[in-house]
């Protein structure tokens, strides 16, 4: 099967546990305002690529990735979760752990199929009210806690991912709704707070499009080890 994948990076430590190979697919339906990946909102076709030539390359790294394993990203991975199913059916071959970074803004038989495959999902609560979402995300809240309720009823471990920006999310409110909004999830394993950071100023540049955030101070350190504390006491 063809799918559309903007890069592999191959020996990642943040995007779940131990050294990973991270598959950064192409197609997004949300336009994040913090976005660090504007080059793979579209699905470009001469990225095209059969999901055993790159099974074929993930599994070249195997003695690196063999106790970590790959995680699915992008863009929005779900969008081609078709041909994901079949890029993790060969790598379950040789028992590789598997993660899904996704946003949860895309559910359909082909993501059913994909979750049975994956053994961990991040998932991104990119903001705690439906308007927030819809300003900043061009998506919707209400739709990501539906994924997670199918996570949840599925048993699937999830790490909650939610970056914070000055000014947008970054108060003490805005984290204890977070803990109140995923709390009820029996399957949420922990919550990351990620700072947020300007390094994708250039890439936008470069591709012509107004960076959304510009301006905007990069998140201090101080004020995010607050937030996680904070993030401890609920």
């Amino acid at each position: 099967m063809t799918g559309y994948v903007h890069s592999l990076q191959s020996l990642g430590t943040v995007d779940g546990p131990g050294v990973r190979a991270v598959l950064f697919t192409e197609g997004c339906p949300l336009r994040c305002a913090y976005c660090h990946n504007p080059d793979t909102w579209e699905i470009n076709e001469q990225d095209a690529v059969q999901a055993t030539e790159i099974a074929d390359k993930i599994l070249r790294l195997y003695p690196y990735i063999k106790n970590g394993g790959v995680t699915f990203s992008g863009g929005e991975p779900c969008v081609q979760a078709d041909f994901l199913c079949e890029v993790a059916t060969l790598l379950k071959e040789r028992d590789l752990h598997i993660a899904l970074d996704t946003s949860g803004a895309v559910y359909n038989d082909g993501v059913e199929h994909l979750l049975s495959l994956v053994d961990l999902v991040l998932l991104d609560v990119k903001m705690t009210t439906e308007q927030d979402y819809k300003q900043y995300m061009g998506g919707s809240l209400e739709k990501t806690l539906d994924f997670l309720k199918v996570l949840d009823k599925k048993g699937i471990p999830v790490w909650i991912r939610h970056v914070v920006v000055p000014g947008i999310n970054d108060t003490e409110e805005s984290v204890k709704k977070l803990c109140e909004l995923v709390s009820p999830f029996s399957c949420v394993e922990k919550i990351e707070l990620l700072p947020f950071r300007t390094l994708c100023i250039e890439k936008y540049r470069s591709l012509g499009i107004p960076f959304p955030l510009e301006g905007t101070p990069q998140m201090s350190g101080e004020r995010i080890q607050h937030l996680k504390s904070i993030l401890q006491n609920n």
